[in-house]
């Protein structure tokens, strides 16, 4: 048996946007890994980063517990940790850097920690999992239990899917990602977390208790800029019953007045659908949810189905309203399409969210106005509004390597940086999601109209002065973009 600390570096604290945010949720995958180790007889303890105050935090846990191991596992079920932010990056070193020195030995896995795992094993981490990481982490763990002082090169001896830090030149990678495990994870260990902490929150902040869910994990869609370091483009989806069970645990326990979904694609089939809302309607009732999809999934039948099963909320990857930049990204999807799925949603009284993606290579412009016009067309409820971000791994990041400069990553979630030489320059882009928001807010008041035009006329009037000096770009080529 092993003494393990299960932790993630994702401290909401170092995010202002979160944190003024104040909707924080725990860290799904942290605490099914938490639950696997228990499961397995080990003694488990996680230190839970989204509402410490700091690193402090850590090290004073660090030093009561004392544990032979750190296994530091990020929450990939958290798009925040997705996007590999610096300021968490720069946490998770640290917190490597005093688990060695109290002498514990030191595993982590996370989206960044695959894409870039010399920072960590630099930082005193012994191994990176690479991908989700779970078959390997079993057989380190049970290497760990027979002989808690073995090598590193012992320890990770003829395991793929792992990258050690044998060499201090660079760090040896053991093969590629296994694939990720096809069953179903335990329930999380939300007992190792207090979640009260969490409900005082949300309470304060909103009047009400939200908790996260997970029915899924991975895409198997491709969209150009979508990293994908954890899943690859497997999917691999939940027993709708096991799901089910899940939710009539929750409610029961810990009482939550509404779920996130934190699926990438929640769904995906209207039979699962259907499957689920009977299943949950048999535990004695489903809690208010709210999800995240695609607009091509969202027929008639789908609609319907997320409705019975008591669906409340739905967010959708517009990106943009260009079928030019839509098809550029390898999207698959078409602007009629998310025109329809917003109608339908609407129809089944269910709330509407857009993502819009702003400066992904090439975009123009009309580009941008054709956006705007879908936001006026469409009347989504709400928006979320970023700009294109070159993540490694991707097509995206291929096409834009030339123009990168020398920052590599944003460093909390409301930077918004253009990291490549774009269309405009960053400064624009902020103009125009802030115009987009407005124009959220104004629906439905008339008054707020005019002014709002206003704005558009004076930041069109000025748009050649946020113009970048042309560069060569890279062709939106069908090779360049599908990978042919």
């Amino acid at each position: 048996m092993l003494s393990v600390l299960v932790a993630h570096s994702y401290f909401s604290r170092f995010d202002q946007k979160q944190s003024e945010r104040a909707k924080p949720y725990p860290p799904l995958a942290t605490l099914q890994v938490a639950a696997t180790l228990r499961r397995s007889g080990h003694r488990v303890e996680v230190f839970d980063a989204m509402l410490a105050d700091g690193v402090e935090d850590f090290e004073r846990q660090l030093q009561c517990l004392r544990p032979q191991l750190i296994l530091l596992y990020e929450d990939t079920f958290n798009f925040l940790s997705k996007m590999c932010l610096g300021r968490m990056r720069q946490a998770a070193c640290r917190m490597i850097a005093s688990s060695r020195r109290a002498d514990a030995r030191v595993i982590v896995a996370g989206p960044d920690a695959s894409d870039a795992p010399q920072s960590y094993l630099a930082a005193g981490a012994e191994i990176v999992l690479l991908g989700e990481g779970l078959t390997a982490l079993r057989i380190l763990i049970d290497r760990l239990a027979a002989d808690p002082s073995i090598g590193v090169g012992a320890l990770s001896e003829g395991l793929p899917g792992v990258a050690t830090a044998l060499s201090p030149s660079a760090p040896v990678q053991n093969g590629q990602p296994l694939l990720p495990a096809a069953s179903d994870p335990p329930f999380p260990a939300w007992d190792l977390i207090d979640l009260e902490r969490y409900r005082a929150v949300w309470q304060q902040a909103h009047g009400y208790f939200s908790l996260n869910m997970a029915a899924s994990r991975g895409c198997s869609f491709r969209c150009n800029w979508c990293a994908k370091p954890t899943w690859g483009n497997h999917y691999v989806q939940r027993h709708p019953a096991d799901v089910a069970a899940e939710m009539a645990y929750l409610r029961r326990r810990y009482n939550p007045d509404h779920i996130w979904f934190a699926d990438d694609v929640f769904g995906f089939r209207v039979d699962w659908v259907m499957k689920f809302a009977a299943a949950v309607q048999a535990q004695g009732g489903s809690i208010p949810f709210m999800i995240q999809t695609r607009a091509d999934l969202l027929s008639s039948a789908m609609t319907c189905a997320l409705r019975a099963a008591n669906c409340r909320e739905v967010w959708i990857g517009a990106e943009s309203g260009s079928q030019r930049i839509l098809d550029a990204m390898n999207k698959g999807t078409t602007v009629e399409q998310i025109t329809q799925a917003r109608l339908r949603l609407r129809d089944q009284g269910i709330r509407v969210g857009f993502f819009i993606q702003l400066g992904y290579l090439e975009e123009g412009l009309e580009d941008i106005l054709a956006t705007r016009d879908l936001i006026t067309a469409a009347a989504p409820d709400d928006i979320g509004v970023s700009v294109a971000y070159p993540l490694p791994g991707t097509k995206f990041y291929e096409l834009v390597r030339p123009q990168l400069r020398a920052k590599t990553h944003w460093q909390q979630s409301n930077d918004l940086d253009m990291m490549f030489h774009g269309t405009y320059k960053t400064q624009f882009y902020h103009a125009v999601r802030d115009l987009l928001h407005a124009q959220i807010d104004a629906q439905g008041d008339s008054s707020a109209m005019h002014p709002l035009q206003r704005r558009w006329e004076l930041l069109l009037a000025s748009e050649q002065h946020y113009r970048n000096a042309p560069t060569r770009q890279a062709t939106l080529s069908p090779s360049s973009v599908h990978g042919g």
